[in-house]
Formats: C-alpha cells, structure tokens, sequence
C-alpha cells in the first residue's frame, strides 16, 4: 500500500529538466554566434582582400562572382555532411564523440581564418574545416537533445526547443550585429579570431556536461537505410512483377516496412525536389545581398549601418513571422474556408520568394543607373523573403517528417539538408562561369537577379501542375517527434 503511494505520488510529480540542458543550449547558442558571425563578413571580405583589393571598378564583378562562388561552395559543403555525421554517430561513435570531435575540428577551421587572412589557400582549408565542423554537429545536436528525455519529463521537450530555438537565432542576430563592427573597427584577423573563441567557448561548454548526458550508444552498421535499399532495387528491377512498386524487390532482403517506408520518402522527394530552387535564391540573401548593400544609402533611423549588418533582418523578420503565421494567418484563412495545407504553403513561399528577388532586380537597376537608393528597399525584400521562408523552410520539414513513417523521419532531414547543398551548388556553377566569362556571365548586374526570377516562375509553374498529383499519406507523430521538428527547422 505504501509502495502504490509513493508510485502515484511520483507519477504526479512535477517533471524536471534534464540537468544537461544548460550545457547544450549553451553550446548550440555560441556555435551558432561562431558560424554566423564568420559567415556574415565572409563574402565582402573576401571580395577586398582577395579578389579586388585595389577596388578597381573594371574587377568588381567577376571578383564579386569569385567571392560568391566560394561563399555557396562553403555552405554548400556545410549541408551535404550532416549526412555523413548523422551516419558516423548512428553506426560509429555516437552522438557525444561525434559533437565532440568535430567541435575540435571546428576550432581549428576559425584558427585557419585568423591566421591565414592574407594567404587564399590557407583561409580556404580553414572554411573546409568548419563546413566540416558544422555539418557534423548539425545532425547530431537537435536529436542529442530529444536523447536527454524520458516519460517523466517528455512534455517539457518543446519548451526545452523553444528555449533551443532562441538560443539559435539569439546567436545569429547578436553575432550579424557585432562581427562586422569588429571587422570595421579591428580587422579581420579579429572579425574572424572572436567566432573562433566563442566556438572554443561551445566545445568548452559541452565537454563540461560530459557527466551530464544521456549517450546513446551507436547501433552498427544497419542494412536496413535509404541508400541500401534503394541500391538493392535499381540493381534487380529486372525482377518486378507486374502491379509492383520498384521498390516492392527489396523486400525479399530488407525489412519490409523500411520498404513501405521508403516509397514515402520517395513521395517525399517528389516535394524536395522545388526546395533547391529556393534555396539557391535564400542564400544570396547572405552573399548577394550583402555586397549589394555596400553601393546602397545604408542611413537608417540618422545611423549609418553597415552593408553586413543588414542581413540581421532576416532573423528578426522570422522571430516575428511564425507566431504571426501560425496563430494569426493560418487559422483566419482556414476559417474563411482556405484551406492551408502544406502544398499551398510551398507555393505561396516559392511565390514571395520570387517576388523579394524583383525587389532586389529593381534596386540593381537603380543603382547601375548611378543612384543611390535607400536601404530600407532591401529590408523589404528581407521581410517578404523572411515570410516566404515560414512557408518553405519550416512547412517542408514538417511536411517531410508528417509524410514519412517513424522509421524514415531521419532520413528525410538528412534529406532535406541535402537540399539547401544542391541550392548553393547551383549557386557555385552560375558564379563559377561568371567569374570565367562563361555562358551566365550575360547574367550580371540587375540581369542576375531577374535570371532567378525567370527560374523560380518556371519552377512555380511546374509546382502547380505537379502538387495535385503528389500522393499524400499523413503519418501520426507523437509530442517529442513534434518538438524534433521544430528544432530540425530551426538548425537549419
């Protein structure tokens, strides 16, 4: 009797925070001022110490394309290896050693910047250790949370997200506000030494939990995963029988419900493959953008801002957009008999999307007409932009992870990662033949940006007549799968 007391007492008892939180919001809050704050300064820096040093008008173009070119190539490799580190944690080492590890690695790609601010080549390896860095980290970090919780406190996981989420974009707007002012007043070797410290902070905070985490162990190598099965399929399709999926030949040497899992993943990529295109168009946001901004009026408020600071709009924009989206714009229009499913969502953000590239056509035109526009047009097109990412970035992940069966929910944002990669490679290949006078550089000044117009409308046209015929199957999930999604969203 005594015993079934105290069982109902702790069964009510008031759910605690795991104690290792602290240390992974912590961590997560400096890597993201790491990795933001570098890559804030990182194309126009590039531009005046490399490519275009002596400021000579004749050079500017094809040094700007050089600068962008690197910059894509970088995040380019930074989303592509979340892949790789989502496998070496899950087969190999588990999620602990692999945050661990690449956080060294990391550290050493900001002490490559530092010291190699004059020498191309060197400050090149160090952005490939930190692409290496932050890709690994980034598949690992959001589930590392969900790890820490068990069914006494599950319900406190999405506060913990939430708390997670902040702390992501809380890096991103304090370190786009404060690296460029470094930069401006100290240099580079400082703009670039200080992210390096917060991310030698990051590694510091998260080796002082060690005792704190819950470490689940890797698993080994499993057969049954995207890459296996679908390999197995394409090499026996000889063997499909009449009625069957491509895939259904698997099932004779896999688990049958991975099978049946990956025919969603499938359904899936059918959707993905529109995201590339918006990404490829996001990321000049942080490139693009920013070298635009050095020929715009940046006054502002009687303060004159600086061309990298603006690029903070954009996390401001989006703080403010998803409680407006999802309590204010969501439930009015499916009120008013507008449905808002995710499909449409997708498109509405390809749409805006577009539209905040023709705001910035037409402040590309101003300014080769020798004026000198207002910065505020280009917090337009931030705003617009931002509120077109609500709708792709967050409505993908979710649409990813409420069409794909528990057992495929990683692979899918592995996958989605995968598409911010093949976005900012499109990127490299439109910067790559500009800088060599090759086909797409006819595309420059204004031309540029109303040549991502013309794509992504093709794009949108092709989503309208496609989104119709995507075969859709909802896959319930439970709270903490729900508070997984948000923080995969918002590692991005």
């Amino acid at each position: 009797m005594v015993q079934d007391t105290l069982t109902v007492k702790e069964e009510h008892a008031e759910p605690k925070y795991p104690k290792s939180i602290p240390y992974i919001i912590g961590n997560e809050a400096a890597e993201r001022f790491s990795f933001y704050g570098m890559r804030s300064i990182l194309a126009t820096f590039l531009v005046a110490q490399f490519f275009n040093p002596t400021l000579n008008p004749a050079l500017q173009t094809v040094a700007e394309a050089k600068a962008n070119e690197s910059t894509h190539f970088f995040v380019s490799l930074a989303y592509a290896l979340p892949f790789v580190g989502a496998i070496a944690a899950d087969w190999f080492f588990g999620k602990y050693k692999v945050i661990l590890y690449v956080s060294i690695v990391y550290c050493l790609g900001h002490l490559c910047l530092a010291l190699f601010d004059t020498n191309l080549e060197g400050f090149r390896y160090g952005l490939i250790l930190i692409a290496i860095g932050a890709g690994g980290i980034k598949s690992c970090v959001s589930a590392n949370v969900g790890d820490q919780f068990d069914k006494s406190n599950q319900r406190l996981l999405s506060k913990v997200y939430g708390w997670f989420y902040f702390s992501i974009n809380a890096g991103s707007v304090l370190s786009t506000l404060a690296i460029p002012a470094i930069y401006k007043a100290y240099g580079a070797q400082w703009a670039f030494g200080i992210p390096g410290i917060l991310m030698a902070l990051a590694t510091i905070i998260f080796f002082s939990g060690r005792k704190q985490y819950v470490k689940i162990p890797p698993s080994g190598i499993n057969r049954n995963n995207f890459l296996f099965i679908s390999w197995y399929a394409l090499m026996n399709l000889g063997k499909k029988q009449k009625g069957e999926s491509w895939l259904d030949v698997a099932k004779t040497q896999f688990d049958p419900e991975k099978v049946e899992g990956m025919k969603a993943v499938y359904r899936v990529m059918a959707v993905f493959a529109f995201a590339p295109i918006f990404w490829a168009m996001w990321d000049q946001s942080l490139s693009e953008w920013v070298l635009q901004a050095t020929k715009l009026n940046l006054n502002m408020f009687g303060y004159n801002v600086l061309p990298e600071q603006v690029q903070t709009a954009n996390p401001v924009f989006l703080l403010s957009f998803i409680p407006i989206f999802n309590y204010g714009i969501y439930p009015f229009l499916d009120k008013i008999g507008i449905k808002t499913t995710p499909l449409r969502r997708l498109g509405t953000g390809l749409f805006l999307t577009g539209l905040s590239f023709v705001i910035i056509a037409l402040l590309q035109s101003q300014i080769e007409a020798g004026q000198h526009p207002s910065v505020w047009w280009q917090i337009l097109a931030y705003m617009v932009l931002s509120a077109g990412e609500v709708l792709v970035s967050i409505t993908g992940l979710e649409y990813a992870y409420t069409q794909a069966p528990k057992s495929m929910k990683s692979t899918m944002s592995a996958l989605w990662l995968l598409t911010v990669a093949a976005g900012n490679l499109f990127d490299v290949a439109v910067n790559n033949s500009i800088a060599n006078k090759g086909f797409f550089s006819q595309f420059e000044g204004a031309n540029y940006y109303w040549f991502f117009v013309g794509l992504i409308a093709v794009f949108l046209v092709v989503f309208i007549f496609v989104s119709p015929r995507i075969k859709e199957r909802s896959y319930i999930v439970d709270d903490a799968e729900e508070g997984q999604i948000i923080a995969d969203t918002n590692n991005l």
